[in-house]
């Protein structure tokens, strides 16, 4: 009787602990977790640890909340031009609304998430590659393009409960058939934008050496006009020493410029005049006084 009753114990307790173990849940740090009665959201957003659920009537969905990866299959795409190109590209997402999540893509099932986003980052990649040339989704804008379409592939998934994080364009390359075309198009254009460049450089280097020289004529005619005044008024003086010393004494300035042009004339020791002895260039030869 007594080993009955330690089976019926036993048993009892083990019911108690399968039904405690399927009462507990855990949620991991990277996970969400939804919690369905009958098949119908009842909570969601569950912080990470242990919780409780009635067993047998609720369940537990748990999803990754981690972020995702979808690298998505090349695409052709056309351009304002209507010229095709081969887009590779990946986009980087995570849930955002569980709840949602789950109710658009069957319960939470990765691969209708994930075809079901490519659909809405191609409808973007659609929209923004329409508005621009072969040129600027190549190699003119392409990170301004990732930019806008990161936005636009968010808010086209937001009705999956997805937050698109970034979009990413590994390669763009035009088909095969049109790829020759489109680069001599593309060095066709560059050639043209380089000697544009280089005629305007020229045209401001011909404006900046016309304004040098205009600077330059400018300065050395104020230099000059500086340079007489004052040479001007050096001369005036002087002119004025000079007239307020030979005042003092009129006959030593005869004699002083008479010597003057003595050491002009016959400097060198090779000049020769024919003048008449008693010319009054001759005066102070014939005596100290300058007079006969």
């Amino acid at each position: 009787m007594n080993s009955s009753r330690g089976m019926l114990l036993g048993a009892v307790a083990v019911l108690l602990a399968l039904l405690l173990g399927s009462s507990l849940f855990v949620v991991q740090e990277y996970e969400t977790a939804l919690l369905l009665r009958l098949g119908k959201i009842v909570a969601a957003d569950f912080k990470p640890g242990i919780h409780f659920k009635v067993p047998f009537i609720q369940s537990v969905v748990k999803l990754d909340g981690r972020l995702q990866t979808l690298d998505a299959k090349p695409e052709h795409f056309a351009t304002s031009e209507q010229r095709f190109v081969v887009v590779d590209s990946y986009v980087k997402w995570r849930i955002d609304d569980a709840s949602l999540f789950y109710r658009s893509t069957n319960g939470g099932d990765m691969l209708t998430a994930s075809r079901r986003l490519s659909e809405r980052v191609n409808a973007a990649l659609r929209d923004e590659f329409g508005k621009h040339t072969i040129n600027e989704v190549i190699s003119g804008e392409r990170a301004e393009i990732m930019q806008v379409l990161t936005g636009k592939a968010d808010k086209n998934a937001s009705d999956l409960g997805i937050k698109v994080v970034d979009v990413r364009i590994k390669r763009i390359d035009p088909p095969a058939r049109t790829r020759n075309r489109i680069y001599e198009q593309m060095r066709t254009d560059r050639e043209k934008q380089a000697r544009k460049l280089r005629a305007e450089g020229a045209q401001v280097a011909e404006k900046t050496r016309a304004e040098a020289d205009r600077e330059k004529t400018e300065i050395l005619a104020k230099a000059y006009g500086d340079a007489q005044k004052i040479r001007g008024e050096g001369d005036a003086k002087a002119a004025n020493i000079y007239a307020k010393a030979f005042q003092q004494d009129p006959e030593f300035y005869a004699f002083w410029r008479s010597l003057k042009a003595y050491r002009k004339a016959f400097g060198d020791g090779r000049g020769v005049m024919v003048l008449n002895p008693d010319s009054e260039f001759f005066r102070y030869f014939r005596n100290r006084k300058g007079t006969e």
